[in-house]
C-alpha cells in the first residue's frame, strides 16, 4: 500500500510540470516598425553540420512559423528590421520528497496512544533537468535588444521525431504570445 502511495505521489508530480514562460522588451521600442527579420549569422565550420543540426532546424522552423504569423517576413540580413537568435541552456536539479505516513494501532497509554502509533517516513532523491529556450529580437539599425522571451521546462525523452516537433512548437508559441508587447493603458 505505502509503495502505491508514493508512486501515485511521484506521478502526480511529474503530471504537474508546465512550460514556464517569460518576457522582457525595450519600452522605448517603436515594434509597430519591425516588419522584416533575418536570422543572426552563425559561426559555421566549413562542412556546415553541427552536432544540434535537426534541433537547430526545428527551432528555427518554429520561431519562423510564429514570426510569420504576426506578419513578419524573413529577408536578408542587410534588409532586414530585425536580427533573431536563440540560446538554449540546460540545469541540473534535485527534487528531495519526503512523505510521513502514520498508521496502526498502538494499545499503549501516553501521546501513542490508540490509532497513529506508528511512524514512518521515505524520503526520494530525484534528479532532473530543465531545459530553458531564450529568443532575442535585435533591432538591425542600432544593435540594440528590444525584446527577450524565454521557456523553461522539464526535459523528457521524446521517442519520435514527431513528438520532438510538437513539443518544439508548443515551447516556442509559448515564448513568442507576447511579441509584439501590448501597449500598456496609463
Amino acid at each position: 500500500m505505502k509503495s502505491i502511495i508514493v508512486g501515485l505521489a511521484v506521478l502526480a508530480l511529474s503530471a504537474c510540470s508546465s512550460l514556464k514562460s517569460g518576457w522582457d522588451y525595450d519600452p522605448s521600442a517603436n515594434f509597430s516598425q519591425y516588419k522584416t527579420y533575418a536570422w543572426v549569422t552563425q559561426k559555421a565550420d566549413s562542412s556546415g553540420y553541427h552536432l544540434d543540426g535537426l534541433m537547430d532546424q526545428r527551432v528555427r522552423d518554429a520561431i519562423n512559423m510564429q514570426l510569420a504569423a504576426k506578419g513578419m517576413n524573413l529577408v536578408d540580413a542587410k534588409d532586414a528590421d530585425v536580427l533573431v537568435n536563440y540560446l538554449t541552456k540546460v540545469d541540473k536539479k534535485i527534487n528531495v520528497d519526503t512523505f510521513n505516513t502514520n498508521f496502526g494501532y498502538s494499545p499503549y497509554y501516553g501521546p501513542g496512544w490508540g490509532w497513529g502509533g506508528n511512524m514512518h517516513s521515505q524520503t526520494t532523491v530525484r534528479e532532473y533537468e530543465v531545459g530553458t529556450l531564450i529568443v532575442d529580437l535585435i533591432d538591425n539599425k542600432n544593435a540594440k535588444l528590444i525584446w527577450r522571451g524565454s521557456v523553461a521546462d522539464t526535459i523528457r525523452d521524446k521517442n519520435t521525431p514527431e513528438e520532438r516537433v510538437e513539443i518544439i512548437n508548443e515551447a516556442v508559441g509559448s515564448v513568442m504570445m507576447n511579441y509584439p508587447p501590448k501597449p500598456e493603458n496609463k
